[in-house]
């Protein structure tokens, strides 16, 4: 809704303002990357030295990135698997042509800064030419064995102005496989000299390194020394902590890899480690407060292996007062674009939607971490069409979105107003407020607000922008934390005067940028839900991901100010229809539903709601696990699933309606987990004391794995019946377990 307001001009600057020069001004101490906690610290003082730790200039230059690519590539995409064996033959990699250009054209028109490749995943496979194994693209057909897919990458990454990222594994299967591997092979440690002398094979730069390390540390630190010495500046060195298999109790000498990398690659960041994190998970989730400064039980500048952080609160006040050392790390929130990190195909393998993806650009670089999104290439060398298109839709959202500041030009105190993000603002704390005014009415959904992160540190815990309203302030949005940056999103909201109020801070928040946006909204495509009880909700549809689900609804996230109304009698909804603002029940029958949004309406959904299961009981099944219990299968949640016993094609789910139906059509709802198990052919039967068991017709449903959608079977007469059993005649795949989403029976 377009919020109308009464004129009032008015600039307010309750503020200090301080030059950009002052970097010392609202700091009552130094700033630093790590600071130490004594044990005699009270809780304050540990608070004011964590408004005191601050990123390195490496760390903000990666924050500054903010969307970044992934590209996965190797053996896998031959295979279809996700992680190898380490034993697969090189000519797997049957690669015919490559086109890094189309990678870069479509990664620079997402808006994105970096890509970062997998020079070596898990399989130990290389895409470069190695001076120090055979297993890599120098064993495969690709260019006579003369190609070099890092080298090629790297070529377009400068035509197309992005930075370059490395993913080195340290796990290696070939290694660890084969007869002479070295990685734990037990050898010792001693000293020696990086980059090991190969005959023939000359580096251009001349620095060595003196190492105690064994043969595999030995080995991956030459491969380091090739990759950062032979391709030019590289930005990101990513260590991945997944380890499909070790052996001889093999450890990684990392300070000798992070000596080696600082030398030859000073402005990397180096992931895994003490320059960055992982998010916690691989499917794009974020937390509502994301803090980089991270308590740590020891000084992560000495550390040689650190954890995965995954906990829900990381940088909390009460997570600092566990602290001996407070250290600024920042969040990576990393996922792919297709379900998996390699390519498999283009019928099954889902490819998430445009909204999904600009939903978690939002929540994440939005959200005080970086978004890093994986593209993986297919088997003729290129991105998929469907991934490029969905790449080229979010960047043209972004630029139409995050290109037009409506706060340019507005009244307010130009530090944070002029795009300079070394400007910042210390708030008065007698009155912690910012008042921006423009020169007519602007219409806005979203506020980005950042804080001089790299001079004071993360301060900010609470805050609201409100908008002048009717003569009063209103308030549009809330939020926690800022730290780098921070989007708020709201329904829009016309005004010429705002206010950003700080409700909390840990010390004096120095403010750097406010700027306000207008994202173009549209009416959501909308889904039906159903509790066991029969309470109806309609929502902004959900995209169907089934790899790492992150539980937001992107659609309902990124468009805000619509408004649904439905129909119950089958006729087609429309504005004088019943508006929606509640869940609401029927017994059974057709829902219609529709969403406006500025006036434009959106597509109408519809579903025709079966008896409610409120008061069905299991019988029995042939079976059931543990994750996957058979109740499921009418739990109203499409998202569980009941998956049987072990067994052939047969098997079988009875259940008590609760009372007598004459029923005319039933309906399942495959799983979209896995292809194999699902009902492909069935019968179904029917009991009057649930005993005795008639046979009343077969079903067959059609094209599952590929269209895993709900499927309807109506009966050729209606049949009346208080127990009733689908049996499965004929399963899809190779599964041996029937699996079902979800039953419904109509009358």
């Amino acid at each position: 809704m377009i919020c109308k307001l009464k004129y009032i001009v008015l600039v307010s600057l309750v503020l200090f303002i301080a030059p950009a020069f002052a970097q010392v001004a609202g700091n009552a101490m130094a700033v630093k990357n790590t600071i130490a906690v004594d044990p005699s610290d009270a809780k304050e003082k540990i608070i004011l030295k964590a408004a005191h730790v601050v990123p390195t200039p490496n760390q903000y230059a990666a924050l500054r990135n903010e969307f970044i690519a992934f590209i996965h590539f190797g053996p896998n995409t031959f295979t279809r698997m996700e992680w190898g064996s380490g034993m697969e033959d090189p000519k797997i990699f049957d690669l015919k042509e490559l086109h890094t250009d189309q990678w870069c054209e479509a990664m620079k028109a997402a808006g994105m800064k970096m890509v970062i490749i997998t020079a070596k995943h898990h399989d130990g496979f290389v895409l470069w030419q190695s001076r120090y194994t055979k297993h890599g693209i120098m064993s495969t057909g690709y260019k006579d064995g003369k190609g070099d897919i890092f080298r090629e990458l790297v070529n377009s990454c400068k035509k197309y102005g992005l930075k370059v990222g490395i993913y080195l594994s340290p796990a290696d299967l070939y290694q660890i496989e084969s007869p002479d591997g070295l990685y734990g092979n037990l050898s010792k440690y001693t000293k020696r000299t990086i980059p090991r002398a190969v005959p023939g094979r000359p580096f251009t730069n001349k620095k060595t390194f003196e190492a105690e390390v064994d043969d595999y540390n030995e080995y991956f630190m030459n491969q380091l020394f090739e990759l950062l010495t032979e391709y030019g500046p590289i930005d990101e060195v990513w260590f991945d902590g997944a380890h499909p298999k070790t052996k001889g109790g093999q450890k990684y000498n990392y300070i000798a890899w992070k000596k080696l990398i600082n030398t030859l690659a000073p402005r990397a960041v180096i992931f895994g480690k003490q320059d960055i994190r992982w998010c916690g998970n691989e499917a794009g989730r974020t937390r509502d407060t994301e803090w980089n400064i991270i308590p740590y039980p020891e000084d992560p500048g000495l550390m040689n292996s650190f954890p995965d952080l995954t906990d829900a609160s990381l940088g909390s006040r009460e997570d600092l007062y566990k602290a001996k050392f407070l250290h600024y790390q920042q969040a990576e929130t990393n996922t792919s674009i297709r379900e998996g990190w390699f390519y498999r195909d283009d019928e099954r393998q889902q490819v998430r939607s445009a909204d999904d993806v600009f939903d978690i650009y939002e929540r994440s670089v939005g959200g005080n971490s970086t978004f890093l999104l994986n593209i993986p290439p297919n088997r003729e060398g290129k991105f998929s069409s469907t991934d490029h298109d969905v790449l080229i839709e979010v960047g043209k959202r972004i630029k139409e979105t995050y290109g037009n500041n409506l706060f340019k030009n507005a009244k307010g105190p130009q530090q944070v107003l002029n795009d300079n993000v070394q400007d910042f603002i210390l708030i008065d704390k007698n009155k912690p407020e910012i008042i921006i005014s423009t020169a007519k009415p602007v219409t806005i959904n979203r506020i980005m607000l950042q804080e001089a992160v790299a001079t004071h540190s993360e301060r900010v815990e609470q805050h609201a922008v409100d908008a002048w309203i009717d003569g009063a302030w209103k308030q549009v949005a809330e939020a926690t934390n800022i730290g780098y940056k921070r989007i708020l999103r709201f329904p829009e909201v016309t005004s010429d005067r705002f206010r950003i109020r700080i409700l909390q801070s840990r010390y004096t928040p120095a403010i750097s940028n406010v700027a306000a946006f207008y994202y173009k909204t549209r009416p959501p495509q909308l889904q039906f839900t159903r509790s066991i009880h029969g309470q109806i909700t309609i929502e902004p549809k959900l995209q169907a991901f089934a790899w790492n689900p992150n539980g937001e609804n992107a659609a309902k996230n990124i468009n805000t100010g619509y408004t649904i109304f439905y129909t119950v009698d089958g006729s087609e909804p429309m504005r004088s229809s019943t508006k929606f603002t509640a869940p609401f029940s029927i017994e059974k029958g057709i829902v219609k539903a529709v969403a406006y949004n500025n006036g434009e309406k959106g597509p109408v959904a519809e579903r025709t709601f079966g008896i409610v299961k409120q008061n069905w009981k299991l019988i029995d099944s042939d079976g059931e696990t543990a994750r996957h219990k058979a109740v499921f299968a009418f739990d109203e949640n499409a998202r569980t699933y009941w998956q049987s016993a072990d067994g052939g094609a047969e098997h079988f789910i009875t259940i008590d309606l609760g009372k007598e139906y004459t029923l005319k059509a039933f309906a399942y709802t495959p799983q979209i987990q896995s292809p194999n198990g699902l009902l492909a052919k069935g019968i179904i039967k029917i009991s009057a004391d649930g005993q005795n068991w008639k046979d009343t017709e077969s079903f067959e449903f059609g094209n599952l794995i590929n269209d895993p959608v709900t499927r309807t079977h109506y009966f050729a007469s209606p049949v009346q019946t208080r127990y009733i059993r689908v049996a499965s005649t004929a399963l899809t795949g190779d599964g041996k377990n029937l699996t079902i989403a979800e039953l419904d029976f109509f009358e």
